[in-house]
């Protein structure tokens, strides 16, 4: 275990999340399959391998710090770009149930690539818009925990990630920045898709100091069939 490896484990630890063997060599495994296809395609702008472990790594894992994974089954990551949180979350868990969604077929085909280094099983990964796979069946209020991660703001995501939440579940968006404005904005999207404002949890990353929010959403009731709306339309013209 080198330097950087010992500062993630030991941050982590600190939270209660202990890794072992196995799962340190996935993450390094991980790093290494994003760097080689970083070159190829755009997956991140993040490839030097102290930022990668502190800013993808660690960052995707502080959802474990508020949500118990040991109780949840299954995980929907949306817009899930080069894996971020899912893959991390499923490594660190691996009992997870995880199904990552992404609109983009070439980073479905390097997220296939990274499971079969790591020797994932119980993860799949789906090409396709959030707004179609959210009218599926086996998938619509089907998942335990939804997340989505810097993808859009709040009333959008919510019309994007709520969907896929059973009943009693939970949707949490993983923001940077203060999201008041956000939510202040998101009262409309909750009523109509079945959500309600849980809790919004603040922090600093440990490292360079970065602000990050985690948005934690109950799902009240199965969300009504017309939403999510056509694919497009939540971007054009948010619930709010």
């Amino acid at each position: 275990m080198d330097d950087i490896q010992q500062r993630f484990t030991d941050r982590l630890k600190e939270r209660g999340i202990e890794l072992n063997e196995r799962q340190l060599e996935q993450f390094e495994t991980y790093y290494k399959l994003l760097v080689e296809w970083n070159e190829k395609m755009n997956l991140t702008g993040i490839t030097e391998r102290e930022q990668v472990y502190e800013k993808h790594f660690y960052d995707s894992l502080t959802l474990a710090f508020f949500v118990d994974m040991k109780k949840v089954k299954s995980l929907a990551d949306i817009g899930s770009g080069a894996g971020f949180p899912g893959v991390p979350l499923k490594i660190v868990f691996p009992h997870l149930k995880l199904s990552i969604i992404d609109s983009l077929n070439k980073r479905i085909t390097f997220l296939k690539a990274v499971s079969e280094g790591l020797g994932l099983t119980g993860a799949e990964f789906l090409h396709g818009r959030a707004e179609d796979w959210g009218h599926k069946r086996g998938y619509r209020d089907a998942f335990d925990l939804v997340t989505a991660r810097a993808v859009a703001r709040l009333a959008v995501l919510n019309e994007f990630c709520l969907p896929f939440v059973k009943p009693q579940g939970t949707f949490a968006a993983m923001k940077g920045t203060d999201p008041a404005e956000e939510i202040a904005e998101s009262k409309k999207s909750l009523r109509e898709l079945r959500g309600e404002l849980e809790s919004v949890e603040a922090f600093r990353l440990p490292f360079d100091d970065s602000e990050r929010h985690i948005i934690r959403i109950a799902k009240t009731a199965i969300t009504p069939y017309k939403y999510p709306r056509n694919p497009g339309l939540p971007l054009k013209s948010p619930l709010v």
